[in-house]
């Protein structure tokens, strides 16, 4: 297939490192609209287009400023496109996360892949800062804030790609998962133009922190980014930090977006959320999948239940930090519910494993519905070589390691293999 060039506008701001090249695409324009991928929504602001997971519609009726930080991270975003430049750089504006007495965080990196193979990495420094204090309660205990963190606002900064091969290519600039981006502009050394992937199927998954990437080291390195890629199929990550809560706004979301198979790890939010008991858990499961299904009937839906987490495999919610940690410059988690309450319907990871297998078995009905024990994923074994890096969230290695396994499942999956 060819791409026609995006021509560069007529007008641009004062020289910067992503003007002086001699192409520039803003993203405020249709033409820098095309060349986003993984995104339900994209918002132009006068300061960049700002990519969200969530349509405005969810954004709009439920502030929540946990959800609204995860679903702006742009955690499986990244730009497609063709292009015969051996620079890019590409003008952004990151939102950083600070944490009042915790390690500075390393700032979000931005993968560049040509023709599917990684070739190059980049960060920008800068940028808005948002503080949360895990001690004052200012911050929920996974990727989240209360309303009362503050905001300062930054400068732009550029990301700068150097040295590539000079033939016609597919590009692909994975953005930070674990940061907001505003992407100002594209400066390039030759014509950028959208391409075009349209005979990949598309997966569509939803689930939680661990979904969106906690401690993975790198965009393509979160567990869904590493499976889709050995798949060899188009990711769109709804992997929300602290928000996979069966919402039903999220159901419809996944209802009206198109998707040639559908995955939902479930569980580890609900508990550590301490959000539900079993009585309202079971029918808030049927009724998130009842909706997905009213728009995609016969597509492949996987439930994935919870991989290990022993702080919550018999003990209840709610996880809090753990303030003597926190002391030491240190950020892990305690849960503080009472496994005595669990024959009340309290619920652990145990109970939600059991409870799924039990669901998902009911809905015999359903040839398209298929279950994965999280344990599959991540068990026992796997902990002792790779233990939770703060008791809750996997690091870098165990992310490859998931997303290694998982690439099998989604490739049965999308060949309708998976029995």
């Amino acid at each position: 297939m060819t791409h026609d060039p995006i021509p560069s506008p007529t007008t641009s701001p004062a020289p910067s490192p992503a003007t002086a090249l001699a192409h520039r695409v803003s993203f405020t324009t249709p033409a820098g609209h095309l060349l986003v991928r993984g995104a339900l929504d994209l918002e132009d602001t006068d300061r960049g287009l700002v990519p969200h997971r969530l349509p405005r519609w969810v954004r709009e009726r439920h502030a929540d400023a946990q959800l609204a930080m995860a679903q702006s991270q742009t955690s499986g975003v990244r730009l497609l496109l063709r292009t015969r430049a051996t620079t890019l750089a590409l003008q952004t504006v990151p939102t950083k996360r600070v944490y009042p007495g915790l390690p500075a965080r390393p700032d979000g990196v931005y993968d560049l892949l040509v023709d599917d193979v990684p070739t190059a990495e980049a960060t920008v420094r800068g940028g808005d800062t948002v503080t949360l204090d895990m001690a004052a309660g200012t911050a929920r205990h996974d990727l989240g804030a209360a309303g009362t963190a503050r905001h300062d606002l930054g400068a732009a900064g550029t990301a700068t790609f150097t040295g590539l091969p000079a033939h016609d290519k597919t590009v692909e600039i994975w953005l930070p998962h674990d940061e907001t981006t505003t992407l100002v502009a594209l400066g390039s050394d030759a014509p950028v133009g959208p391409a075009e992937r349209a005979d990949r199927p598309v997966w569509l998954h939803h689930g939680s922190s661990l979904s969106h990437g906690s401690f993975a080291a790198s965009p393509t390195g979160t567990w869904p980014a590493v499976a889709a890629r050995a798949a060899g199929v188009e990711l769109v990550n709804l992997g929300l930090g602290g928000s996979a809560l069966l919402d039903p706004f999220l159901a419809r979301t996944l209802r009206d977006t198109p998707a040639d198979l559908i995955s939902l790890e479930i569980g580890i939010n609900v508990v550590n959320a301490d959000l539900m008991r079993l009585r309202a858990f079971v029918p808030a499961v049927h009724g998130f999948l009842d909706t997905i299904r009213d728009g995609h009937p016969d597509t492949p839906l996987l439930v994935v239940s919870p991989l290990l987490c022993p702080l919550h495999e018999d003990t209840p919610g709610p996880t809090a930090p753990d303030l003597d940690a926190l002391r030491a410059g240190e950020l892990r988690f305690v849960a503080t519910g009472d496994p005595a309450e669990v024959a009340a319907g309290r619920l652990t990871l145990s109970v939600v494993r059991r409870e799924l297998a039990s669901l998902v078995a009911a809905r015999a009905d359903d040839p398209h519905l298929h279950l994965l024990d999280g344990l599959e994923l991540y068990d026992e074994a796997d902990h002792a070589r790779h233990p939770l890096v703060d008791g809750l969230h996997p690091g870098p290695e165990t992310h490859r390691e998931v997303g290694e396994r998982f690439a099998g499942v989604v490739r049965s999956l999308a060949s309708g293999l998976l029995r």
